[in-house]
């Protein structure tokens, strides 16, 4: 895909949520659908037209593991951002990899460059 890639981000904080996808547009991707509870999250996991994911753990209390099935359904690859440890995830999904908060560009590129290997690097600016 010559635009980049295509991002399902889902993020309870606002604030956080905005960061995230403006680092996602930085690295030349782009933010095709967003949430920030599991019920819309389900929704559009399921939906949505898009290459990865992007997980908060912990929706307002809430844990995202039922989202993260229905996109390990389609196939999809995702990652989870959070400021927890992998230790509150299911075992079977504590394979997939786990972006830290506070998320540094370097580190979100990191992780985008090691789901998609194929994919032409870009440098941020």
């Amino acid at each position: 895909m010559a635009d980049g890639l295509s991002v399902f981000l889902v993020e309870d904080e606002a604030l956080i949520r905005m960061m995230m996808a403006d680092m996602v547009e930085e690295l030349g991707h782009h933010v095709v659908a967003e949430a920030d509870n599991v019920r819309d999250a389900s929704a559009f996991a399921m939906t949505a037209q898009y290459d990865f994911a992007i997980l908060d753990i912990n929706l307002m209390g809430v844990y995202v593991d039922p989202v993260a099935d229905l996109i390990e359904r389609r196939g999809k690859p995702f990652l989870f951002a959070t400021g927890y440890g992998p230790e509150l995830l299911p075992s079977l999904l504590r394979r997939r990899p786990i972006l830290r908060k506070p998320i540094a560009l370097d580190q979100l590129k990191t992780i985008i460059d090691s789901l998609f290997p194929d994919m032409p690097a870009k440098v941020p600016h």
